[in-house]
């Protein structure tokens, strides 16, 4: 799965974009919040934005590592993704693993995508017929009323 090819239609020319990957391995779920808030700064989003998209993220790939490679021999990978588009900041965590199923020894509290509805201002899911989860995230940005 590609993330960056179903951007919004108004980010087509955006220079703020951000893109990367790491495996699914618990020390990851740090380096992709670090990164996505350092992002979030440099577009010069509101603070209360940054936090929001960082614990939204956190929880994402947190589920990507505790969830979506539960049976592979070796960590998969998460592809990270976001983008500045008008007046929102898109993420898009996508993984190539088991998808949504329901699983009765969750080691969590299953409120991650709970958390992450709350933080974030749109949320879809999408599932690939192949395997896998892409997870898009939007968050409004307030426009600067100071000149």
């Amino acid at each position: 799965m590609t993330p960056v090819g179903d951007w919004p239609a108004s980010s087509a020319g955006t220079a703020m974009r951000f893109q990367d990957s790491y495996p699914a391995r618990p020390d990851s779920v740090s380096a992709i919040r670090k990164a996505l808030q350092s992002f979030a700064r440099r577009c010069k989003v509101p603070q209360e934005t940054v936090e929001a998209v960082a614990l939204a993220a956190s929880e994402a790939a947190t589920n990507v590592v505790v969830h979506a490679y539960r049976d592979a021999e070796q960590p998969g990978q998460i592809d990270v993704a976001a983008a500045l588009a008008a007046d929102e900041l898109w993420v898009i965590i996508t993984d190539e693993g088991l998808g949504l199923r329901p699983r009765t020894d969750s080691p969590g509290l299953g409120l991650g995508l709970a958390i992450i509805a709350q933080m974030a201002d749109g949320v879809d899911l999408v599932q690939a017929a192949a395997g896998g989860l892409e997870l898009r995230m939007r968050f409004a940005v307030a426009r600067s009323t100071s000149g």
